[in-house]
């Protein structure tokens, strides 16, 4: 009787998938310590400590930097925000009329500020305005230059914010307001800008985040000392202090703002992320 001899494979020895990927975010770690560690080690706190940390020159700083400074800041960025809103729903429903030229001009202007550096459009306001219409003023002085600047901006983002919200409502919704006897406006109005809104305001307080940091570019429009805002106070003092604690104290104050701002943003996209599901 023939016996047939069963090869058997040996088993590879190794690691599994899974091994490796423990393996490897374990050596990631490892080298994220180290290099955290080797920075600590090797910088000059004392030095840092003296250029940044000044609590003498903090306090000084207080309350102007709030009361006056951040104050400015903040109505900087609503005025721009304001301003920008305002003019992003205009220009996103030209964008989405059925009139050609206006079409072409909401393109133009989305290309053109979305493109050009809000540093040039800073100076445009502040240099070639009144050069082209002598004699004329701004209404608010720099509140309004600033609000216009950054207004303009923050328009051409919003309004291909708004545009991609108006466009996300069913279309079901336009022609149920029509058959209850809206006109296309008003459905346009009451039905549909309501639902884009809920849609959009995760990215437009975004923006506001976004704002709120561009307003440091004030400083080019020339600004009075009552109208300075957090950059230009903290240069301002530095300059005078000769040491760097103003900035750091300014960067804080951004903070203060930003990261429950940025909070405010993740809540709402999780929330609309839950709606959704």
């Amino acid at each position: 009787m023939a016996h047939t001899d069963k090869l058997v494979r040996p088993r590879r020895k190794g690691l599994t998938r899974r091994q490796r990927r423990s393996l490897s975010r374990g050596a990631q770690y490892a080298l994220f310590v180290a290099a955290v560690i080797a920075f600590a080690v090797s910088a000059d706190w004392g030095r840092l400590k003296n250029q940044f940390a000044q609590a003498d020159i903090a306090e000084q700083m207080f309350p102007d930097v709030i009361t006056l400074a951040l104050k400015n800041t903040v109505l900087y960025t609503l005025s721009g925000f304001a301003v920008g809103l305002v003019l992003g729903m205009l220009i996103a429903l030209m964008r989405l009329s059925s009139v050609g030229p206006y079409r072409w001009f909401a393109g133009v202007y989305i290309e053109i500020f979305r493109g050009l550096p809000a540093l040039l459009i800073f100076i445009f306001i502040g240099v070639a305005v009144p050069l082209a219409f002598p004699g004329t003023e701004i209404v608010g002085g720099t509140y309004g230059k600033v609000a216009l600047a950054l207004g303009l901006v923050a328009a051409a983002y919003m309004a291909e914010t708004i545009r991609a919200g108006i466009q996300a409502v069913p279309k079901g919704q336009m022609e149920a307001a029509r058959s209850l006897g809206f006109s296309p406006a008003r459905a346009m109005v009451s039905i549909i800008v309501p639902q884009a809104f809920r849609i959009i305001l995760p990215p437009l307080t975004n923006e506001l985040v976004l704002l709120f940091k561009d307003s440091s570019l004030v400083l080019f429009l020339g600004v009075t000392l009552e109208e300075r805002e957090l950059s230009k106070y903290g240069r301002d003092l530095a300059s005078t202090t000769a040491n760097s604690t103003p900035i750091l104290v300014a960067g804080l104050c951004y903070l203060l703002v930003t990261i429950p701002l940025g909070f405010v943003v993740r809540r709402m996209e999780s929330k609309a992320q839950e709606a959704v599901k």
